[in-house]
């Protein structure tokens, strides 16, 4: 029997960037418990269980149709106002929640961290995991809703872009992850973010494409005054695409989609350098 292979080596962190991606890899089994765990704590105790996953966007986006689409007619011509708010309260909930849960898991598992250790990483990458649950059964539901317009002729046109789906989801958890991990280090030592963190998520989301079709908007629109400012945020491509994919809606600007996977990988590159910063000090703030 190698002896080695159940040997673990604590050292200090000594560098800004110090990800070791093998002890990552090596730890995947406790990954995959975390994300059961996650995911049979959130449904605990409940009567509906995972149809929670399901119930949550379509009350939203009933609340979206009647308000933002019907009442202020901000939906998008051409496809009934339901399928146009599903589709974006889907991917924007998978994002949401994966940054509302990240940006607190270190405070929230404190009594774990001071007890055994484990690569610190593998709880907010579990949570990223476990959010894919949920995103399964609402993408489904989704679908059907989907298929259902498709061949009732309502103006829906599913197309070939529906294969970058994976991409989308895997740049959102990249993002989510990065926004996530910055704002968990920061709490260790300013807990007054945490209060901040819902209200950011709801300030982001106004500011994102999913209330209303920006395309009917003449200063969103392309070549409008804030056309430039709204396709900076990393998520706006992401949904617009999304969108585009799954009804043949609006317009897909490669340019900006280019600059969302830059500012993505910048911010998971300055929330890793952050957290192992402060993972020096974790301990002694949390």
């Amino acid at each position: 029997m190698d002896e080695n292979r159940y040997l673990t080596i604590i050292k200090p962190r000594s560098g800004w960037f110090d990800l070791n991606l093998r002890e990552l890899v090596r730890y995947k089994d406790l990954i995959f418990l975390f994300v059961k765990r996650n995911f049979v704590s959130m449904y605990k105790q409940t009567i509906l269980g995972p149809a929670w996953a399901v119930i949550q966007p379509l009350l939203t986006t009933v609340v979206f149709s009647l308000v933002f689409g019907s009442i202020a007619g901000l939906a998008a011509d051409g496809v009934p106002s339901f399928i146009f708010y599903l589709t974006a309260n889907v991917i924007w909930a998978y994002f949401s929640s994966c940054l509302t849960t990240t940006s607190n898991t270190f405070i929230a598992n404190s009594s774990i961290l001071g007890k055994v250790y484990f690569p610190r990483l593998v709880m907010p990458i579990s949570t990223v995991l476990s959010k894919l649950i949920d995103f399964a059964i609402q993408y489904a539901f989704m679908v059907i809703f989907v298929i259902y317009f498709w061949l009732t002729d309502s103006g829906v046109h599913p197309n070939w872009f529906i294969l970058m789906t994976p991409v989308l989801l895997l740049q959102l958890a990249m993002l989510s992850l990065g926004v996530g991990v910055i704002i968990s280090a920061a709490t260790t030592k300013y807990r007054d973010l945490r209060m901040l963190v819902s209200f950011g998520v709801q300030l982001w989301m106004y500011g994102t494409p999913v209330a209303y079709d920006m395309f009917s908007i003449a200063g969103f629109a392309p070549g409008g005054k804030y056309y430039g400012i709204i396709m900076c945020n990393p998520v706006t491509p992401i949904v617009n695409m999304f969108r585009y994919a799954y009804l043949g809606i609006g317009s897909i600007d490669w340019f900006y989609y280019g600059i969302s996977w830059i500012v993505t990988l910048v911010v998971l590159f300055l929330g890793i350098v952050l957290f192992s910063r402060v993972e020096k000090t974790f301990m002694d703030t949390v």
